[in-house]
């Protein structure tokens, strides 16, 4: 059944850069629950806990599209090795900060030192985009592995983070995510054969928002990315007033496994339509379900229920996300692809920072479980601002890429069946 996606990992050093960031990634998706429990359990405030993260997210934001530029204009290697390397020394600041008198201010300080990385999935995606140039049909799949990796990261991250929170403290699962999180970005970086070559120089180039497309998905994306922030800071805040906090993470973990699922169904299934068609369905989709976790707390189904209700919620992001980084790989520059990348995953964040924030307000200002309509909202938003823009998301922002040279379509295929 998911022969496909061999044949996608059998492109020559694809496995060892897929396998080099998804530990890289497992990190990222560590980091979320690792600050919120660790300034929630040090300084008794999940507001704060909220707002830390929404400043470390909204560093991250701002910084992203500026190294994506650099990556395209350096190379991957050469941006990502100082910068993980430099980002060690906040995260240590932010460990001993949070459990100490140092004032509250010091946390957003070093927490937004700390989140400027490069967007290493981005990064991946251009390598897939590089390796899969003159094949759409492996591109599609390769995208949707990403996707489902990324999500499989966040069914590991979370329960993970909860586990060495919970076993040995805040701190030790903060600085597990970082280790992790370096030593995957190295090793990503070291595989060069696969990095994309660096584009002609972008001095004076326009920015890709220009595209209109890519304003589009960026709005689209800054709606998805509140629905999965105030996602996580309401799941976290309404198992601990249930007194089951542990159970956090595994409940997160569900609405990954939900879309991991979806992810890797989607990416089996023929292209049929057009990257825009199959981004407004999943965006879609993706409203309705999330209808599900506000009506299960409602119908007082309990955590069995709710779990059930996250675990079909998480079914429509993947194929949203999938064919969003589709349409940007098929309608902008490719000596711009890291950047608009960037763009968008700095809209996710940026939605991530102000849902974390909202979360972590409502959960102290409400009843318990309140906050699963701040999702539900973010998705409805999500899906009118796709709906609206919908025309722009099948306008090509450049002219359509040469044809591959003769042959050249098959000696790709014929590459991707070789051995590593």
């Amino acid at each position: 059944m998911f022969a496909p996606y061999r044949h996608v990992l059998a492109a020559p050093g694809a496995l060892a850069f897929t396998l080099s960031g998804l530990l890289a990634r497992l990190a990222f998706t560590m980091n979320g629950v690792a600050v919120l429990v660790l300034v929630a359990d040090r300084r008794g405030s999940y507001a704060l806990a909220g707002a830390v993260c929404a400043a470390g997210v909204v560093a991250a934001a701002a910084g992203m599209p500026l190294l994506g530029r650099l990556v395209d204009r350096y190379g991957q290697a050469r941006v990502t090795v100082p910068t993980v390397l430099v980002r060690i020394v906040p995260v240590l600041a932010l460990a001993a900060c949070a459990g100490g008198p140092a004032p509250a201010w010091t946390l957003f300080a070093c927490w937004a030192a700390a989140a400027t990385t490069p967007n290493l999935g981005g990064m991946a995606r251009a390598r897939w985009a590089h390796l899969h140039r003159f094949d759409p049909t492996a591109r599609h799949r390769a995208n949707a592995l990403e996707q489902a990796l990324d999500e499989l990261c966040f069914m590991a991250g979370p329960v993970l983070a909860m586990l060495l929170s919970t076993a040995f403290s805040p701190e030790a699962a903060l600085l597990a995510a970082n280790a992790l999180g370096t030593a995957g970005a190295l090793l990503f970086a070291a595989r060069r054969a696969t990095e994309p070559p660096v584009g002609p120089p972008a001095t004076g180039a326009p920015t890709p928002l220009r595209s209109a497309a890519l304003r589009v998905l960026v709005l689209t994306f800054l709606a998805t990315g509140v629905l999965f922030g105030s996602l996580e800071v309401t799941t976290v805040a309404y198992t601990d007033a249930l007194g089951h906090r542990p159970v956090a993470g595994a409940l997160l973990a569900l609405v990954a496994a939900g879309s991991c699922l979806s992810g890797l169904l989607y990416g089996l299934r023929p292209a049929r339509r057009s990257p825009a068609a199959r981004f407004l369905a999943g965006v879609a989709a993706m409203a309705v379900l999330l209808l599900l976790p506000p009506a299960a707390v409602h119908a007082g189904t309990g955590l069995p229920g709710l779990a059930v209700a996250l675990l079909a919620a998480g079914c429509g992001t993947a194929p949203t996300m999938v064919s969003g980084m589709t349409l940007i790989q098929e309608l902008l520059p490719r000596h711009q692809l890291n950047e608009a990348m960037a763009i968008a995953v700095s809209g996710i964040l940026a939605g991530i920072s102000a849902g974390a924030a909202l979360g972590g307000a409502v959960a102290e200002r409400t009843a318990p479980g309140t906050g699963y309509l701040l999702p539900a909202a973010a998705a409805l938003v999500a899906l009118l601002t796709a709906t609206a823009g919908r025309h722009r998301l099948v306008r090509p922002a450049r002219a359509a890429a040469p044809a591959p040279p003769e042959g050249a379509a098959g000696n790709s295929r014929a590459a991707v069946g070789s051995a590593r």
